[in-house]
């Protein structure tokens, strides 16, 4: 019942509201028109003055007097609250319709005192025409005018026709008394007729505030989130550019934050999107109490939220943005759930950091964008600096789309060596890309692009394909060891791509090794457990590279059947001075013998790490210390050659002396092919 109440009270509070902004238009129609008035009034004050003066009669003379005199005071209150609407400073209409009520019943009461007294103390025809055509015509004429008020007009002509009928009537002549069953009767039309145009107004207004309301509605909804009740993107750089318009000569300081909730998605997967989207609303409410009138935010589409804050240099900007995190990190009660999530935030302050809207947005976000990279729950301003590196990571991203079409990719082999026979054992296959206007690009900079894009597939084939036809032309027991990202597991064509490679080249699956980091396991994917499967029931070895430095490294040893590991560099760097990498080096060594795994040891650089992976057990090694990353020809001369450990460590020391052996001289190869 409470509520019911609540309900009805708001909706009568609705209505009121309602009939209110109609009725004060109705009002001001009174009023809007002050020149037909002031001509009604001075027609009232000709007429009067005229009977007055034909008649020479006091009653009548004091009758005009007082139409004359509230003639002038109508005329003179519609003109100034007229001038009132104009300015837009209008006030209290209710008192200025009580004021216009008073005065208009008083003129028309006079109108029909006055055709009452000529009629009844005059015989002159004149007078008498006068008198009833000036209360019959002001009658017809009020009905129209007045319509906004229906009151005021049936008030108006009753009172300047009653009197007019009884004054016909009580003359007793015929045709007076025909004539007062005609004005009696008007009385009646014109009450029809006000009604009527009363209506039609009040419906047309009716009709132009639904389209007002509705277009403040659509406005609200073009301006506003409909989830969280914040301003939108559009709002928001609307507000931003007028900022920039307003700051074009003072250059005082504001500061955008752009903000972006940390792991939402997993809030949304986990616990559904309707708890999502309560956490939104949660967070916009948290938002909206910590900033206060330091500024204003937006909600900018997902979980991205932006504060613009007039008047903040780059320190008030952090410590709001502190005060930010500060307020999240106490947590955030969505229906059963408590949830605590963390925030980024990227800062950029105008007009040093960009010279209008869009860029200072783009700045912000690229602050955003560092804070993500850094770790999160971290608030980062703007340098320059971050620019360069975006610029730079564009040209990256547009150019891996046509780095295989232009033949920019190019392959390095770098052997692997059998420790006991120091033999070649493996190439394993390392992508190098030479960029039209950066030049060389580290594949640790363009492979997590390639990833992010969804290249890194095309780039995968072309290198499985390129690597199978180099490695074709090697003797049989010299295998082929290629990388292989998560990212090309996850999209279901890797084993297409490696069949038709080993059909096309000829090239045996025994011989093509696939190397992959212990990031391929973390998502749990059923599909990528059953295609490596599959890709090992036909043939081909599966190598877990970078052992050691991932998360769960025993549980995919017992997971999965590989043919080999390969020990991190950072284990060998410190290998003679560390006992801890010793240890950890000696016991991978024993327990890939236990598991008949072969074992990699990569980072090889001096020859006391070649000394100690020997003794340590380790049945392959791989770093500079033999060899360098070859081009295809010279990797393939080196094959074809035996080169072997001893040989190869030989040739790097004697460099520069005239016995060079084959090692040296594929290299000179290399160096004179560029």
């Amino acid at each position: 019942m409470r509520r019911l109440g609540t309900r009805l009270l708001t909706l009568l509070a609705r209505t009121r509201a309602s009939e209110a902004d109609i009725r004060r238009p109705l009002v001001e129609s009174l009023y809007a028109s002050p020149t037909s008035l002031a001509i009604g009034a001075l027609s009232g004050f000709l007429l009067s003055v005229a009977i007055a003066h034909i008649s020479h009669d006091p009653v009548m003379t004091g009758c005009a007097a007082v139409i004359s005199l509230i003639a002038v005071g109508r005329t003179i209150s519609a003109i100034f609250y007229y001038r009132k609407l104009k300015s837009g400073v209008a006030r209290a209409y209710r008192r200025w319709e009580m004021a216009y009520e008073l005065g208009a019943w008083s003129y028309a009461a006079m109108l029909g005192m006055l055709a009452l007294v000529t009629l009844v103390r005059t015989d002159n025809p004149a007078i008498h025409m006068l008198s009833v055509s000036l209360a019959t015509g002001y009658g017809a004429g009020i009905a129209g005018r007045n319509a906004g008020r229906v009151k005021i007009a049936l008030g108006q002509t009753s009172l300047a026709l009653l009197p007019t009928v009884v004054g016909l009537w009580l003359s007793g002549d015929f045709g007076y008394r025909a004539l007062a069953v005609v004005l009696f009767i008007m009385i009646f039309a014109m009450r029809d007729i006000t009604r009527t145009t009363h209506n039609i107004v009040v419906e047309a207004l009716r009709g132009k505030q639904e389209k007002s309301l509705l277009a403040a509605k659509f406005e609200r909804l073009a301006r506003y989130d409909s989830l969280t009740g914040l301003e939108n993107r559009m709002a928001m750089q609307m507000r931003l550019r007028d900022l920039f318009a307003a700051n074009r000569y003072t250059h005082d300081a504001f500061a955008i934050l752009w903000m972006d909730l940390d792991k939402f998605k997993e809030v949304n997967d986990s616990l559904g999107h309707q708890v999502g989207d309560g956490l939104l609303r949660a967070v916009a409410e948290r938002l909206s109490s910590t900033i206060g009138d330091r500024g204003h935010v937006a909600r900018f589409g997902g979980d991205e939220f932006v504060i613009l804050c007039p008047e903040a240099n780059r320190t008030v900007a952090q410590e709001l943005a502190a005060d930010l995190l500060a307020a999240l990190a106490k947590g955030m009660r969505v229906g059963q759930h408590l949830l605590t999530n963390t925030a980024s935030i990227g800062i950029a302050v105008g007009p040093q950091d960009g010279r209008d809207a869009e860029e200072l947005m783009q700045h912000a976000d690229l602050a955003l964008y560092e804070a993500k990279n850094m770790g999160r729950n971290r608030v980062v301003s703007f340098v320059w600096s971050m620019k360069e590196r975006f610029h730079r990571l564009h040209e990256i991203e547009t150019g891996l789309r046509r780095a295989v079409a232009n033949g920019e990719l190019v392959l390095k082999f770098q052997p692997i060596f059998e420790v006991k026979t120091g033999r070649i054992a493996v190439c394993e296959a390392l992508l190098r890309w030479n960029h039209p206007t950066l030049g060389q690009i580290s594949p640790s900079e363009f492979i997590p692009v390639a990833e992010s894009t969804g290249t890194i597939e095309e780039i995968t084939h072309w290198t499985i394909d390129s690597a199978c036809e180099a490695a074709a032309l090697w003797p049989e027991d010299v295998r082929l060891a290629i990388n292989i990202s998560p990212a090309v597991l996850h999209s279901g064509a890797l084993p297409t791509a490696v069949i038709e490679a080993l059909v096309k080249t000829g090239l045996s699956a025994r011989r093509l090794e696939l190397e992959m980091t212990e990031s391929v396991f973390l998502d749990d994917d059923t599909h990528t457990q059953h295609m490596l499967k599959a890709l090992q029931q036909i043939g081909l070895r599966m190598v877990l590279d970078d052992f050691g430095t991932g998360y769960s490294s025993l549980s995919y040893l017992r997971s999965y059947r590989f043919d080999g590991i390969k020990i991190d560099r950072s284990f060998m760097t410190g290998i003679t001075t560390s006992v801890e990498d010793q240890a950890i080096v000696r016991a991978v060594g024993l327990m890939a013998e236990a598991l008949d795994m072969e074992v990699v040891a990569e980072g090889i650089e001096t020859q006391e790490q070649l000394d100690y992976a020997r003794e340590a057990g380790i049945h392959t090694v791989q770093g500079f210390l033999m060899s360098e990353p070859q081009s295809v020809a010279a990797m393939t001369d080196m094959v074809l050659r035996s080169v072997t450990i001893p040989t190869a460590i030989a040739a790097k020391a004697s460099r520069t002396g005239a016995a060079m052996n084959a090692v040296a001289l594929s290299k000179e190869r290399r160096r004179a092919n560029g």
